[in-house]
Formats: structure tokens, sequence, C-alpha cells
């Protein structure tokens, strides 16, 4: 099949799988990083609750023991804090909206890699097969789009930074051969090892 020239069919196709393998890289990588960002928000939220909670104690012990006001002060508004903090940790489970994300995820990530496998047998497939499983490709990510929480623009800017600056989703050919058994590098291709 024709992929040289930009007007054929088949540069077209390739051209297409290629932008689809791209999008799903990129809402990959924005719900790896928004993964990230809402473990670490769950994590600071739970270490703020428990020095809350000891400020909150030592506070009211300190007013018992020495009948203290500023003690008093403080454990109020630490109190009153850790109020509005457990209120927000319970009606915002961080750690499941991660979860969810972590799902689409996991399920783009499979079809990212089929993308490359499409990409890998284009020379050796049919174009109706090569149609086909484009189409295949595209209907499952569309159910992924519609079954998974939304990103936001801080999560599409860090996957950008990523992706280009980065090359977080890339190797290149001695990072893969040093990650291989020796036996299948292709630096020691024609080596004789």
């Amino acid at each position: 099949m024709e992929r040289d020239s930009p007007t054929s069919q088949g540069y077209k196709l390739e051209s297409q799988i290629r932008e689809a393998y791209g999008r799903v890289t990129y809402s990959q990588t924005c719900h790896d990083k928004k993964i990230a960002r809402l473990l670490k928000l769950n994590g600071n939220i739970k270490l703020l609750q428990i020095i809350l909670s000891a400020m909150t104690t030592g506070g009211f012990l300190i007013i018992l023991l020495s009948n203290e006001k500023a003690a008093g002060i403080v454990g109020a508004v630490s109190s009153l804090v850790l109020l509005i903090l457990n209120t927000y940790a319970k009606n915002y489970n961080l750690v499941e909206i991660s979860q969810e994300h972590q799902r689409a995820s996991g399920l783009l990530w499979k079809i990212r890699e089929e993308y490359v496998s499409l990409l890998t047998d284009f020379e050796v497939l049919t174009m109706e097969d090569i149609m086909s499983k484009r189409d295949e490709l595209q209907e499952r990510t569309y159910e992924v789009y519609g079954n998974s929480p939304r990103t936001d623009k801080k999560s599409y800017l860090d996957a950008q930074k990523s992706l280009k600056t980065e090359e977080e989703q890339t190797f290149s050919e001695k990072e893969i051969d040093m990650m291989l058994p020796n036996s299948v590098r292709r630096s020691n291709r024609g080596n004789g090892q």
C-alpha cells in the first residue's frame, strides 16, 4: 500500500491513525497527571487533618489544665478548620475519583498500544483490515471518554510538558536496548552476539 505520497489513501489513513494515537496518548497522560495531583492533595489533606486534630486536642487540654484563653482560641480555630476539611474530604472522595481516572488511563493505555501495533502492522494488513481496526479503536475510545471523569486544563498542561519537553512516553533506541535482554538488543545485531 502506498504510504509515501501525501495524496495517497494509505498516507491519509496512516496520518489519521497517527493523530488518533497522539490524542489517546495525551488523554491517557492527562489522566495520569490528574491521578498524581488528586493523590497528592489527598495526602496533604490527611496530614493537615492529623496536625489540626493534634492542635485541637492540645488546645483543649491546655484549657483544662491551665485555663489559658489563647489555647482555647487556637483549639477553636483548629477545630473549625478541621470540621471544614473533614466535610470536604467526606463530600469529595479523592481516592475514589483517582481510581476512576486510573481505570480510564488503563483503558486508554491499552488502546494506545493497539494503535502502535496497528501502525507497526500497516504494511502487512489490507486497507479493509486497517480501516476495520481503526473503527474499532475509535469506538472503544469513544466509550472510554463517555464513561470517564473529565480531566482539566492543569492536567493537559502537565501532560503537554511531559510529552513535549520531558519526552515522558518516548525512549531512545539506546534506552530501549538497555531495558531488553542482550539477546534481543538492536545494538548487538551484526556484532555476532
